[in-house]
């Protein structure tokens, strides 16, 4: 079952959508809980299509949710839902995955990235295993699930690729805190970097989405300390509507990597996106706690 946190409406958001996601195909990797489930939730209100690629095919000991009960809420949500049980390591999965996207829908208009592992060790404690998990799921699996789906993109008229990942910020105290994530998470950052000069031709659009401030998700809860951190979290309503502000084509300022006003390569905060929205009281998005309270993300 998912959480009430997860299905949370977005009725009492305050943002107010400009655009529509109706009709378009969205392929996510992972999705079943969290960030992902309440982004494809959110798109599932404007009649979109999902299709879900995530592990959990089962209910799992100690977290919420799997595929198929994600892909239940989105067609509550009044979308259209495909769910395959894979892993985005596995080359074959996520070839599978990409041609069922194709075969159902048609097509596909969004790949989101939104898979990853996090181990915040350092470099002396974090276990060899934890460090090749982090690698395969966020990079290698950021790059070829884009790799895999880009002739369909290439088709469709409005294509794009976002990426949960940070700004490619190079003050050295991110890599000094825990360098085995840090590595990880801006090797997806790097994939949104090349692929938007690399598309450029190609019309499809590239860029991440990273939150400015601690989310509650299970993999913050299931961490050392996470069930007193996400006190000071907001929920994971901010990412939705920051991503369907991206997705639908907000008036959104580029960052200055991009050069500006592009409309690809830039790495969005949650609330920049929405500020460019029109959202000027992010209260709602808090689980309790005052905002000069809440805990600030890494990498910002």
């Amino acid at each position: 079952m998912t959480s009430s946190k997860d299905a949370r409406s977005t009725a009492a958001t305050p943002y107010r959508a400009t655009g529509s996601l109706q009709g378009r195909t969205i392929l996510m990797s992972g999705g079943s809980r969290g960030i992902g489930l309440a982004i494809a939730t959110r798109a599932a209100l404007d009649g979109a299509n999902v299709v879900l690629l995530a592990k959990t095919g089962e209910p799992h000991a100690t977290l919420a949710g799997t595929v198929h009960s994600a892909a239940e809420q989105i067609e509550a949500a009044g979308g259209k839902a495909l769910a395959i049980v894979g892993d985005v390591r596995r080359d074959e999965d996520v070839a599978g995955a990409v041609t069922a996207a194709v075969e159902h829908f048609g097509g596909i208009d969004v790949v989101l990235n939104n898979a990853s592992a996090i181990d915040l060790s350092t470099t002396d404690r974090v276990d060899m295993k934890r460090y090749d998990l982090m690698q395969d799921i966020n990079v290698r699996g950021t790059f070829l699930l884009s790799k895999l789906a880009l002739p369909a993109l290439r088709k469709s008229a409005n294509a794009h690729i976002l990426t949960l990942s940070p700004p490619l910020n190079l003050d050295p105290k991110w890599a000094g805190r825990h360098l085995a994530y840090t590595m990880a998470k801006y090797g997806m950052s790097l994939t949104t970097l090349g692929l938007a000069e690399e598309l450029k031709a190609d019309g499809i659009t590239v860029n991440s989405l990273w939150p400015c401030t601690l989310i509650d998700t299970a993999a913050i809860r299931n961490m050392p300390g996470g069930q007193a951190m996400v006190q000071a979290a907001r929920g994971p309503q901010i990412m939705a509507d920051a991503a369907h502000a991206i997705l639908t084509g907000a008036n959104l300022a580029g960052s200055p990597a991009a050069g500006g006003n592009a409309p690809s390569g830039n790495f969005y905060t949650d609330e920049q996106v929405l500020a460019g929205a029109g959202v000027a009281d992010f209260r709602p998005y808090s689980l309790g706690a005052a905002e000069e309270q809440l805990v600030p993300d890494i990498f910002l």
